[in-house]
């Protein structure tokens, strides 16, 4: 389906949401709505990581809008989200991207993160783009 698709389901419980997550085939984008004092943290931690699967980029706490065009966004996900692995580009970079699975995270709380994305360098030697800069530095 191409444009503006919603798909709303409420399970009775976590497990059963993350049952229903696990059904899910590849999408361009996944919500989250929690609690904003953190108060639903142990559900988020088990459904997120199902999620994260499924879609290219996550969201927490609002809707998908137009992708920015940006270093740090991506428009895609696994398939069917994106077009069929057989028919990727080849040569490098598209070759090795056909490979790889892009990720982005889009208004996750900084405690939710994957600690590379925080905002200390968690070795203090991994580059890392912040602001159209390489840097090993934390993000100010």
């Amino acid at each position: 389906m191409f444009g503006n698709a919603s798909l709303i389901v409420v399970g009775s419980d976590i497990a059963e949401a993350g049952r229903i997550c696990e059904q899910l085939e590849g999408n361009l984008t996944g919500c989250v709505y929690s609690h904003t004092g953190g108060a639903d943290d142990p559900a988020y931690d088990k459904l997120a990581p199902i999620l994260r699967q499924k879609v290219g980029r996550l969201l927490n706490d609002k809707m998908p809008t137009g992708v920015a065009v940006s270093p740090a966004m991506n428009h895609g996900g696994p398939y069917p989200a994106t077009g069929h692995p057989g028919f990727t580009a080849v040569g490098i970079p598209a070759a090795l991207r056909r490979f790889a699975a892009l990720e982005c995270y889009d208004g996750v709380r900084a405690n939710r993160l994957p600690p590379l994305l925080q905002n200390k360098n968690p070795s203090g030697q991994t580059w890392r783009l912040i602001d159209g800069k390489w840097t090993t530095g934390d993000v100010k």
